[in-house]
């Protein structure tokens, strides 16, 4: 794994008019990472998300990606840099097809020598390819999700941000985007996942942050957060 810092957010701080969210924020991963955002619903997760991607600008502290300072860019330039999300609700198009979905913003930002492409996300879900002349409205809850997922790594990002991953989805769905992201984590994508489901992420993910009212509670490894299931009821509620 690579030691290069990929993102770091150092003491945010955002609002939504009045109303402050992030209180000294901090946040860091590195390249080939996979790490989590963990807390209640409301506590700052998704604000700080929409922060590094430039949907909510901060009232101060610092956001870095790749050693560039991001936080007064356009959400635009900031995706053209190589960071993708899959957005709480997927967000898909509903009046294109699947494949015109995962071809609308196709692009290799991050000049991998081994791009995603149509055929690489279809061998990852099978189910994308069969329905691949299907609108967007016509998919089920867990397929937009899968293509979401499939829109986002078809821009080969340096970055892949997962909002609420699995919100929603029926368990066999469930366990087949773990599967997926499992595989993306084997071959060095990095990630960062927002997720309830504590039990999964621990096996999945290098290192985890916990967000109680816009600030950080806890960090540490898989390995201590599996160890402290106190922690988990605490700031969880699992």
């Amino acid at each position: 794994m690579s030691t290069e810092t990929l993102l770091e957010v150092r003491q945010l701080e955002s609002s939504y008019g009045p109303s402050q969210i992030l209180f000294g924020m901090d946040f860091s991963m590195r390249q080939g990472e996979t790490a989590t955002l963990l807390g209640r619903n409301g506590m700052g997760k998704t604000t700080t998300v929409k922060s590094i991607l430039g949907l909510v600008r901060p009232g101060a502290g610092e956001i870095r990606f790749r050693g560039e300072r991001i936080e007064r860019l356009s959400p635009d330039r900031i995706a053209r840099m190589g960071l993708a999300v899959v957005p709480e609700g997927r967000q898909i198009f509903p009046v294109l097809t699947v494949e015109e979905n995962l071809l609308a913003f196709a692009a290799n930002r991050s000049a991998s020598s081994q791009p995603w492409t149509l055929e690489r996300v279809y061998h990852t879900f099978p189910r994308l390819q069969e329905r691949r002349r299907n609108m967007g409205n016509q998919l089920s809850g867990g397929e937009q999700q899968m293509l979401a997922i499939g829109r986002a790594l078809m821009t080969n990002p340096y970055l892949v941000i997962l909002d609420e991953a699995t919100e929603g989805l029926a368990p066999l769905i469930r366990e087949e985007i773990w599967r997926c992201l499992g595989a993306l984590r084997a071959q060095g994508q990095s990630i960062v996942v927002i997720d309830k489901y504590v039990q999964k992420l621990v096996g999945l993910a290098d290192h985890h942050t916990i967000i109680e009212r816009g600030q950080v509670v806890w960090r540490g490894a898989s390995s201590e957060l599996a160890a402290q299931p106190d922690i988990w009821h605490r700031y969880i509620g699992v």
